[in-house]
């Protein structure tokens, strides 16, 4: 079997120069084919990985200082953050392993699954296609930013809602990082390993991506050494 972040993933370690059999798959890999035949609307469904943070970064300060003109003491107004980065991190998990894992075989059903994420798995190391298009990403924090401030108050549901997209941002990061960084840390090496078996061992684990902890709380963990 392929070594996990060798060549199946399209990296070498550099010891001994690729096959042609390895620079064809990591070719495969890193292909970029089409969604739509219109090119100018086949064109927003890349993205640069700049962009989550240029649209972002911003809006998560607004919702925090909004929140904070709204009253939000300081101490909650840092432990509401903390918890919508929380539920950030299990909205993530569930949508990976509901949503972006219902896989019809035909028709409508399996093109649409191909759009929203098989084509993730069949070409992985697309540099432009590993963040959310914000037609997607926005109106989707958005929506979760007006439930929250519904059924939490404004004050309080902003400061979660800045938390919810602090997480959503660092999921971006986090998720292009693990395709095209090389990790250099020990927590950086075991986050890719787990999104690596994910991809190339087991697709049924491994749903957590940068909170793979709901991995462990909802019996999806990817253990070494075997799929269970």
């Amino acid at each position: 079997m392929t070594t996990i972040g060798e060549t199946k993933t399209g990296v070498t370690d550099g010891a001994t120069a690729p096959t042609t059999h390895e620079v064809g798959r990591t070719d495969v890999l890193r292909a970029s084919p089409p969604m739509f035949r219109a090119p100018l609307i086949d064109r927003f469904t890349r993205v640069h990985p700049v962009v989550p943070p240029l649209i972002f970064v911003p809006a998560i300060v607004w919702l925090a200082l909004a929140a904070d003109r709204r009253g939000v003491a300081t101490l909650t107004l840092g432990l509401l953050v903390f918890a919508g980065w929380v539920v950030w991190g299990l909205v993530e998990y569930w949508i990976h392993r509901v949503l972006f894992h219902i896989e019809p075989e035909r028709g409508l059903g399996a093109r649409l699954h191909w759009m929203v994420h098989g084509v993730h798995h069949d070409h992985p190391n697309d540099p432009l296609r590993l963040v959310m298009p914000p037609a997607v990403s926005v109106p989707g924090t958005a929506l979760f930013v007006l439930l929250f401030t519904t059924t939490l108050g404004t004050g309080p549901g902003l400061a979660v809602g800045a938390g919810f997209v602090l997480g959503y941002l660092v999921y971006d990061m986090v998720h292009h990082h693990l395709h095209h960084r090389r990790a250099r840390t020990r927590t950086g090496r075991w986050f890719r390993e787990l999104h690596m078996r994910h991809h190339f061992q087991d697709d049924t684990k491994g749903y957590g991506i940068s909170w793979p902890w709901w991995d462990m709380v909802f019996g999806t963990f990817t253990r070494r050494g075997g799929r269970d």
